[in-house]
């Protein structure tokens, strides 16, 4: 009995030791490579660059008082649509001392001259009465007293625009209110009732009460990397994708590329401006942020092929591989036209019917258009 179990295991250990062998020699066995063809197509190459920026109003104006002083009122919120010289806000004028003393002792002492000059134009004019002075005189006196009148009007105006803004003949609208100075949309109001404001002046720009711009003209302002800008020109066609708005892209043109670049994270950007057209029904707002694709070449129903299906040989020279018979590849020199980076136009060395290899670096066929062949099933 003993030595039937030894035979047995004798014989299951053969068997499992040949079975082993002969598993690793079937998996040794190299399977034969099938490759996968593809064909071209016709189409349209569009090669392009990509300039990020934002969406802006051609022009925005900063509304500032005519004054300093403190906002006691305010009209208008953000996006409200106003017309030119129409009311915004209303400062309220905080008297300086200062200015205030030498208003009020300018009206006194020309309230004095005044009061000289009438008294020394009653006498003369008594004394031209009695003739004992002559007329010419007269006029002298009679000019000195209208020139202190004066003097004191203008001393008054002062002291009243130190006091409220405004002298009567001005009206207190000419300063103390805040207009809008063009016609458009507020889409600033950057200050609130209370704030301190503070006029233009040589030492300050002054306080913006509102911002106003024309938001049926915007434009798209962005930036291109310096590699780019030489690819460029002003005409060229844009399409632009707003990032807020979903399935929509706008139509451009570029109008301008800034003659000097900014460093901006490290490298050279250059300023570009597209006029944008609007399309009805789209609200645009300030500042949306955009990218533009813009079109440096384009080539309309063109012969072309993924350009990862062209190889090269040791001169440089494009080529690709095209099956006569099932499996079978020949060698043949494309000439190239435009390329988008995806696809490449082809002038010349294929046509629409040849099926070409599809080279191991190449990625996965093109399923869906261009000709492709399916791999082979299993």
């Amino acid at each position: 009995m003993k030595k039937f179990f030894g035979y047995l295991f004798a014989v299951v250990l053969v068997l499992m030791i040949g079975g082993s062998f002969v598993f690793l020699y079937k998996k040794s066995q190299a399977k034969p490579v099938t490759y996968q063809t593809e064909g071209a197509e016709v189409t349209d190459i569009t090669k392009k660059t990509v300039a990020t920026g934002s969406i802006v109003p051609r022009q925005s104006v900063d509304v500032k008082p005519k004054v300093t002083g403190v906002l006691s009122e305010l009209y208008v919120d953000a996006g409200v649509l106003v017309k030119k010289d129409q009311p915004i806000g209303k400062v309220q004028i905080i008297t300086d001392a200062q200015a205030l003393n030498g208003a009020q002792a300018q009206l006194t002492n020309a309230q004095i001259t005044l009061d000289n000059a009438k008294r020394e134009l009653d006498r003369e004019e008594g004394l031209y009465k009695q003739g004992v002075v002559a007329e010419q005189e007269l006029y002298k006196f009679r000019t000195d007293y209208a020139l202190a009148k004066e003097q004191v009007q203008s001393a008054t105006s002062n002291l009243q625009l130190v006091k409220e803004g405004a002298t009567r003949g001005a009206g207190k609208q000419s300063t103390l209110l805040v207009t809008a100075t063009v016609d458009g949309m507020v889409i600033d109001v950057p200050v609130k009732v209370g704030y301190s404001v503070i006029q233009a002046n040589s030492f300050n720009p002054g306080t913006t009460i509102a911002t106003i711009a024309n938001m049926n003209d915007i434009i798209f302002d962005g930036r291109v990397d310096e590699a780019e800008v030489a690819k460029i020109k002003e005409g060229m066609k844009l399409s632009i994708k707003v990032g807020a708005i979903e399935n929509e892209r706008l139509d451009g043109k570029l109008t301008y590329i800034a003659p000097q670049g900014k460093l901006i994270d490290g490298a050279i950007q250059f300023e570009i401006k597209a006029d944008v057209t609007l399309k009805p029904g789209i609200t645009m707002r300030a500042n949306y942020s955009a990218n533009a694709d813009i079109v440096l070449d384009e080539k309309k129903q063109v012969l072309a092929i993924r350009e990862a299906l062209v190889q090269y040989d040791k001169d440089g020279k494009p080529y690709v591989e095209v099956e006569t018979t099932p499996q079978t590849f020949v060698h043949r020199d494309v000439q190239l036209g435009l390329s988008d980076g995806i696809h490449v136009e082809v002038k010349g060395g294929v046509t629409k019917t040849d099926k070409i290899k599809i080279p191991d670096n190449a990625g996965p066929a093109k399923l869906e258009g261009s000709g492709a062949k399916p791999p082979p099933k299993k």
